[in-house]
């Protein structure tokens, strides 16, 4: 997801709280440009031989983009309470999340 606005000086300074929203929900800010119209999903992959990309192994478009920009962390042993909201048991944020390989919003 993005967000793409036109924005003078005054606006960015009227709106400036909206810049570290956006941040915690969109991938791209983009002010005064036009969007590249590369979406992150299933179906847009950029890769393949030579001379579309020099290494196979990864994207830079598509849901295959994540794994390249990924940095994973285990909580080990850590209690529920200091989880973040996205790894709690009650799952309070409601997101889809895979318990025992299936895909479920239920609580554990």
């Amino acid at each position: 997801m993005r967000a793409a606005s036109s924005g003078e000086p005054a606006d960015l300074e009227q709106f400036g709280e909206l810049t570290a929203l956006l941040e915690q929900k969109v991938g791209r800010i983009l002010l005064n440009g036009y969007p590249t119209g590369v979406e992150v999903c299933d179906s847009m992959v950029h890769g393949g031989p030579y001379p579309a990309t020099s290494d196979a192994r990864g994207t830079s478009v598509g849901t295959l983009a994540i794994d390249r920009f990924l940095r994973p962390v285990c909580f080990q042993n850590y209690p529920d309470s200091l989880l973040p909201d996205a790894l709690k048991n009650a799952n309070p944020l409601g997101i889809q999340r895979l318990v025992d390989g299936q895909p479920s919003r239920d609580a554990l």
